[in-house]
């Protein structure tokens, strides 16, 4: 089996609050495991599922153990970026549901456009589409 990321988690001092917001933002659907505070996301159809190959990955969200991380620190810990078709209307609808501009969008020749937002939480999680602000594709750029 090769080393692909399967599976991600993200931290939640407000579960539900997290949890209304990816789903309004992404359309993720979660589900609760029991009485236990963790909550499974499936992203959508195509993702990879017990070991079948997929297009993308789920997930899960748990409840945080800590206090959430403080405006403006370091990441501490992975990030998880998200790929869009319309990176620019979804950055501002993150916006309007609550989370608060990281890096601004930007074109990154040979990538795409990309940019990273902070959920209600303070979790950052980026955005990236291959689509420049131009119109110009970077799908398959520098291959």
């Amino acid at each position: 089996m090769a080393n692909f990321v399967v599976h991600f988690e993200i931290h939640a001092s407000e579960p539900e609050r997290l949890i209304d917001f990816y789903s309004q933002l992404f359309g993720w659907s979660f589900q609760q495991f029991g009485d236990v505070p963790y909550w499974s996301i499936t992203t959508g159809d195509g993702a990879i599922v017990a070991g079948a190959p997929g297009l993308g990955i789920n997930g899960g969200l748990t409840q945080r153990r800590g206090p959430r991380p403080a405006t403006g620190a370091p990441v501490n810990g992975a990030n998880l970026v998200v790929g869009v078709d319309d990176i620019d209307a979804k950055f501002r609808q993150g916006l309007d549901l609550g989370a608060a501009e990281a890096l601004p969008l930007e074109d990154m020749q040979g990538v795409g456009r990309v940019g990273y937002l902070l959920d209600p939480d303070g979790n950052v999680f980026g955005l990236i589409s291959p689509m420049l602000s131009d119109g110009t594709s970077q799908m398959g750029a520098g291959t």
